[in-house]
């Protein structure tokens, strides 16, 4: 995918691109999850699992573990791949690096501590006021329009839910 040579937007990151990362191996990444303990599980969906986990240099990440049985899944990495590479935006989580072995198609993205907005929606030890709330569905409808016109392609986010939309 080329980007349009238009001037960038002020909600662009200003984020390196992927090939300036560390590469992370799968043993790395087993070492980051005490081996995928299930205390670091944070989250599961469709396509795989994500666990929190820290890397030698003592970053929080989270790690996205695709689901390799899920031929549909494994198919979609290298393509996602791409696409998050040429994506920079303050309400996007910036994909740190991938792992891709015979053992595994992961991606390491930025750890987000606040959770995600279905904690803050349904749980009762969380509350966001009317303010906060249109704060944050301005910031997801800013993220999306983004996604849609900030490309010559267009991407389409196809799992937009609260567990989905974190906070840093």
């Amino acid at each position: 995918m080329k980007l349009q040579k238009k001037g960038k937007s002020k909600d662009e990151e200003k984020v390196p691109e992927i090939g300036t990362h560390q590469l992370v191996s799968y043993h790395e990444i087993r070492r980051a999850t005490n081996n995928f303990d299930e205390s670091n599980l944070i989250g599961e969906g469709s396509s795989g699992s994500v666990y929190k986990g820290t890397l030698f240099g003592g970053t929080a990440v989270a790690i996205k573990v695709l689901d390799l049985e899920n031929e549909k899944v494994c198919k979609r990495f290298d393509t996602e791949c791409e696409v998050m590479r040429n994506v920079r935006h303050r309400n996007l989580v910036p994909v740190i690096t991938t792992c891709s072995s015979e053992y595994i198609r992961a991606f390491v993205l930025r750890y987000m501590p606040n959770g995600s907005l279905e904690n803050w929606l349904y749980r009762e030890e969380f509350h966001l006021n009317l303010l906060q709330r249109v704060s944050i569905m301005l910031d997801v409808a800013v993220a999306i329009e983004y996604l849609h016109h900030g490309h010559n392609t267009p991407i389409v986010h196809c799992d937009l839910k609260p567990a989905n939309v974190l906070f840093g």
